[in-house]
């Protein structure tokens, strides 16, 4: 008995002792901290739009330009200590969320409306600005409200919050997606559908140069914009950094500047 005893304790310990070799310490399952990474790295992924002009759009030069990369410009410049240590990688209003879940982009700088829904899946840094649900129709429209969409082919783009908010607010009409807001404006213009519904600073641009299209006046929805960060504790000093670098430039008015470089028009 004594020697069974002996041998039912030493397969105990072996047991313990296969258990701690094994089993994956806390530290194994511990991600790496995303500000550390971007300084180790010496720049910074931003995800943006790149067919969302004034917000983010390729310039003559080829170059990533508008709103959002100033925008981001200044954070790298916060984070990394200059405006050119900035990597910027292309997003739609369909992946971008993805992208930064994924960690394929460090932060997603691309009039992201911050949302319920949006915020059980990514963090959010504190709001930089602002839009309004709006409509853009052709000039010569009969449609003067949110109401007279009922029955009408409405546009919205894959990814936004003007397809929920379009649901819950005219059921009646019949949406349409598009992956981008250039082929929507596309299919207005050819008739294939009646209007468009997403933020006043993104539709308004298309009234700039084109007076065959408006915006009506009303806005349907407060959209406050904010910068995506991958969810959880791996992206908490660098929320807490651009949280500090969004109030500093709200301070010294450096939104207010952006908008007014950029005509961001709202009403």
């Amino acid at each position: 008995m004594r020697k069974l005893g002996i041998s039912l304790i030493l397969i105990f310990l072996g047991l313990v002792a296969f258990h701690f070799i094994i089993s994956p310490t806390k530290d194994e399952f511990k991600e790496n901290d995303v500000y550390d990474e971007i300084i180790s790295r010496g720049k910074i992924r931003v995800g943006i739009n790149t067919d969302s002009k004034p917000f983010g759009f390729i310039n003559e030069k080829g170059l990533v330009d508008g709103y959002d990369a100033d925008l981001a410009k200044y954070i790298a410049q916060y984070i990394v200590r200059s405006r050119d240590r900035i990597e910027f990688v292309p997003v739609t209003p369909s992946n971008r969320l993805i992208k930064v879940s994924t960690g394929k982009v460090d932060i997603v700088i691309s009039t992201v409306t911050i949302t319920p829904q949006r915020e059980e899946i990514v963090d959010f840094s504190i709001p930089y600005d602002s839009a309004g649900l709006a409509i853009l129709v052709k000039s010569n429209s009969a449609i003067k409200s949110l109401t007279d969409l009922s029955g009408q082919t409405v546009g919205v783009v894959f990814g936004t919050t003007a397809e929920k908010n379009m649901k819950n607010l005219v059921p009646t009409a019949n949406l349409r997606g598009f992956r981008t807001y250039n082929a929507a404006y596309k299919a207005l213009k050819n008739n294939h559908i009646d209007a468009i519904t997403s933020d006043d600073t993104i539709l308004s641009r298309y009234t700039v140069d084109d007076k065959s299209v408006k915006l009506l006046p009303k806005r349907y929805s407060n959209e406050p914009y904010g910068i995506a960060f991958k969810k959880g504790y791996s992206t908490a000093k660098l929320k807490e950094n651009i949280d500090f670098a969004v109030r500093d430039l709200q301070q010294k008015n450096v939104i207010t500047r952006l908008r007014k470089k950029w005509e961001i028009r709202t009403l």
